[in-house]
């Protein structure tokens, strides 16, 4: 079935509409997971790539779940072709917080408090991590979340509700 250049312009416009808005939480997901922000660029253009070749499987409902789903899913593929490491949680929001103009008493205390932070969610599974990343940082509901990962969203919640446990007992220094 050929396509027409009506039906390239819809498919076009919705493409846009779903996918579009969510490309800056591509990246963030990509730049947190492959650690670099060059190959975080070139996933998040592979996704978006992906995400136009399949978007006539596009059924509706969340776009930006779906996205986050091809983003992770490309990276996936990428990291087992071994070209990073995972990355740690907040390893990008330590880098971003640093400034030329800070005093050296402000970066030793962000230094302090993002080791601290490190430490505290070492203590998390990868998935624990995960799923905190996306709901605390990103925003997604619980249901994007289960859309995003395809999991269960009572695994989502029981996820998050271990994860979070974890954060508290190991903040208060147990």
């Amino acid at each position: 079935m050929a396509v027409t250049t009506s039906d390239a312009a819809a498919l076009g416009d919705g493409f846009d509409q779903v996918v579009l808005p969510h490309l800056d939480a591509g990246y963030r997901l990509a730049r947190w997971i492959v650690r670099n922000e060059h190959d975080a660029e070139d996933i998040v253009q592979e996704a978006s790539l992906r995400a136009l070749r399949y978007f006539g499987t596009f059924t509706g409902g969340n776009g930006r779940a779906w996205f986050l789903r091809i983003v992770r899913n490309t990276c996936s593929s990428r990291l087992t072709h071994g070209l990073r490491e995972p990355a740690d949680l907040f390893d990008e929001q330590q880098h971003r917080d640093e400034r030329p103009s800070s005093s050296p008493e402000t970066l030793l205390i962000r230094t302090d408090d993002a080791r601290r932070l490190e430490q505290v969610l070492g203590a998390l599974s990868p998935r624990g991590r995960e799923l905190i990343r996306l709901r605390e940082l990103e925003g997604l509901s619980y249901r994007e979340i289960a859309d995003a990962l395809e999991i269960p969203i009572g695994t989502v919640m029981s996820g998050l509700a271990r994860a979070r446990r974890t954060l508290q007992s190991h903040s208060r220094g147990h």
